[in-house]
């Protein structure tokens, strides 16, 4: 905790303790050597519910108040915490939910009250394991699911010939043990009979007792309880255990837990006998060093085999997990969330939008079209060359069709659909870093066949899903492929693409419809590279993208146009046709960014472009589908995928936005079709502008190329370097 406020300070609220003192009041117990401070407030016995709320509100608010805190940031690890704080102004607020605590023993009736409150007003959530997060994930939009980390070299003290502790000396061996607390998650009547069914092991549970009390424990010779002990001395018991125990009852208080204890145990070089605890059989059941047993007799068993086992035969597997599970890792991750969370309200830059200017007779240069590629040239002209620029779009919004704005509901949506930036690219990165802090975002798409939904790009885990197969290697997965796939000597069509790589029932499955849809045209008359930029992969990377940089404009795509513009340099008209200015001569120079065969007025004739429409919609529920966006390849779904647009922005709000995308001839210009007679129009416009050296045309239209983000804003940095307009970029290529 410490790691996570820096200089600031922490205030540990613990659970109340009853005392005597006719008066509530707060202890203070400091943790050596950090900033952190253990605050546990003594309430009188004798006080009610009522009294106690009112006490403890009025003890966090003497807090807050004595050691000057303003707007703190909340985390919550019990919702019963969230009834005397919720009136706290607070800056972000954490539920850091590590159990059902709802299906513990002797729960508080207002517990599930209380949490559903506190998911509601949760800036973000994490969960402390797979199970529990599988179970809230539908409840909050901003969740997030942290298995146990573990603190390897603590732990591994226990590899390295410790002293085991001087309580065990008397025990005979071998020594089976638990650390934990001991309640009705434990599995008392297995312990009893594993204890009688082998009298010669010494079995030790370390731990409080709660909730039971020292007559619910089954007394049999070779068990036993010896109480709570500190954390610092844990490894000195693993020292001199030979097999680590975890006698989780099945019941309704285990059926979310992931026990902190199991990579704990692991790390110590001991190994583990467990009851089939969902998390540890899903994250732990393939290992050697792991034995999952259910009744007392295959318990046992279990702990025989585990007895037997040679460490150098599990170790390294188990020495290869544990890399991965570092605190470290865990902090730097939730590190960035709960930054996020506190930055969410950050305002933005707001810019006037202006019919046309008044504030200059004339301009060095007209851009028209304020997308990337005419926002990028516009900011490097005003910024770096002291260039007077007129940006114009007949839209009355920058940022082109990247263009994102809060709906009715305040959600975040991106009007024109979903756009997801990534690159390889560092340069470009560096140069938007400019104007936009940003969001990590790895994108995922699944796409629905039948009544299933399978990740896209094809990868192992739809090859399974689909044929109800287990392939388990990258080797296995190229194999089913190959054995699929139509070899086609001349690849020059989407369609011989496909069927080249996964033959024609993953085609049809997968491209045929989808294609048909996108581009009103069979993929049979598509070039090449239409399906070309979607991959087949072997292995289980499920991420749409493989770039090194994957992210998301941190406040959206809107307010990073609108920084990139905000220079004394730029005059914006929005809403204003350029074909309603083009005779006034403004500027010397146009860098035109629209359709390159409208420029010219459609003299050879009109380039074909596929256009989209919109259906948004918003849904009074946290979440609509898994990931952002769902494909729709059959094509008896009119439309082609549906995005749900909080997955993209990370935004944190009860209700959900989504939009359904109709792919169409008519309507503005969104994707140049690739095909040769399409190309060879274009060569005739290109041609002509070449006659025309003082307008450059840029971008996606103006090239009449499937160019994505990145690409454009490439393409717009190195038009400027040609200008030769500044030899000092501060951006290299």
């Amino acid at each position: 905790m410490q790691r996570f406020v820096g200089e600031r300070q922490v205030y540990f609220f613990e659970e109340y303790i009853p005392t005597d003192h006719h008066l509530p009041y707060l202890e203070y117990h400091p943790f050596a050597g950090t900033d952190v401070i253990a605050v546990r407030p003594r309430i009188p016995h004798w006080w009610d519910e009522a009294q106690r709320e009112t006490a403890l509100r009025g003890l966090l608010d003497t807090l807050l108040r004595l050691h000057g805190v303003s707007k703190p940031v909340l985390w919550f690890y019990s919702p019963m915490m969230f009834g005397f704080a919720k009136h706290v102004d607070a800056v972000a607020i954490v539920y850091d939910c590590m159990d059902e605590l709802a299906n513990f023993r002797f729960a508080p009736p207002q517990l599930k009250t209380l949490e559903a409150e506190l998911i509601d007003r949760a800036d973000v959530v994490f969960t402390g394991g797979e199970s529990l997060f599988a179970a809230k994930r539908g409840q909050h939009d901003n969740i997030h699911v942290f298995p146990s980390s573990v603190d390897v070299a603590h732990f591994a003290q226990a590899r390295k010939g410790m002293a085991p502790a001087g309580d065990l000396n008397a025990l005979p061996g071998p020594r089976l043990g638990f650390y934990g607390v001991i309640d009705e998650r434990i599995d008392l009547e297995l312990l009893e009979k594993v204890a009688r069914a082998r009298p010669d092991w010494s079995l030790i549970m370390v731990g409080p007792l709660a909730k039971i009390g020292p007559d619910d424990l089954p007394r049999v010779p070779n068990l036993h309880f010896l109480g709570q002990r500190n954390y610092a001395d844990l490894p000195a018991y693993l020292a001199g255990w030979d097999v680590a125990l975890m006698p989780f009852a099945i019941n309704e208080a285990t059926r979310f837990i992931s026990p902190t204890k199991t990579p704990e145990y692991l790390a110590a070089g001991i190994p583990v006998v467990s009851t089939p605890i969902a998390d540890v059989v899903a994250a732990y059941g393939a290992l050697d060093a792991v034995n999952i047993a259910r009744t007392p007799a295959e318990f046992t068993a279990a702990c025989e085999a585990a007895l037997a086992l040679k460490p150098g035969d599990w170790q390294p597997a188990v020495d290869g997990k544990l890399a991965a599970m570092s605190w470290d890792k865990t902090f730097d991750q939730m590190s960035r969330l709960v930054g996020e969370a506190i930055c969410g309200d950050r305002p933005v830059i707001r810019l006037p939008v202006m019919r046309s200017s008044k504030r200059r007779s004339a301009y060095d240069v007209v851009i028209v079209g304020a997308g990337f590629a005419g926002s990028v040239l516009s900011e490097r002209l005003a910024a770096d060359s002291d260039q007077r620029v007129l940006l114009c779009d007949r839209r009355n919004h920058v940022a082109g069709n990247a263009y994102d704005k809060h709906d009715a509901a305040g959600i975040l949506v991106h009007q024109y659909g979903p756009h997801i930036f990534h690159t390889n690219s560092d340069a470009i990165v560096t140069y938007l870093s400019r104007f936009t802090a940003w969001r990590p975002y790895e994108h995922r798409v699944l796409a629905a066949v039948g009544d299933k939904r399978v990740p896209m790009p094809i990868n192992r885990t739809t090859l399974n899903a689909l044929y109800s197969l287990d392939l388990s290697t990258d080797a296995e997965a190229e194999e089913f492929l190959r054995s699929r796939a139509e070899p086609i000597a001349e690849l020059r069509t989407s369609k011989d693409v496909v069927i080249n790589q996964v033959g024609a029932e993953l085609y049809r499955t997968f491209f045929e419809g989808y294609t048909r849809k996108q581009w009103g045209l069979d993929p049979s008359q598509l070039d090449k590279a239409v399906t070309s930029r979607i991959p087949t992969r072997c292995n289980e990377d499920d991420r749409y993208f493989l770039d090194t940089f994957q992210a998301m404009p941190l406040h959206g795509y809107t307010a990073m146009f609108e920084n990139m513009l905000d220079h004394d340099n730029i005059d914006l008209a929005l809403g204003v046709d350029y074909a309603d200015i083009r005779a006034e001569n403004l500027a010397p120079r146009t860098i035109y960014t629209g359709p390159i065969d409208e420029y010219f007025g459609h003299r050879f004739g009109a380039l074909p472009y596929r256009s989209l429409a919109f259906r948004h919609e918003t849904l009074d529920q946290r979440r609509f589908q898994p990931v952002a966006v769902v494909n729709y390849p059959d094509e008896a779904v009119p439309y082609t995928r549906i995005t749900e647009y909080k997955h993209l922005t990370g935004q944190v709000h009860r209700q959900t936005s989504i939009s359904y995308e109709f792919p169409q001839a008519d309507g503005d210009p969104y994707y140049p079709i690739p095909r040769p007679e399409n190309a060879a129009l274009y060569k005739q416009y290109a041609d002509l502008a070449d006659a025309h050296p003082e307008v450059s045309f840029v971008g996606r239209l103006g090239t009449y190329r499937y160019y994505n983000m990145d690409q454009v804003v490439g393409q717009a940095l190195a038009h400027y370097r040609r200008m030769n307009v500044s030899t000092d970029m501060a951006v290299g290529s």
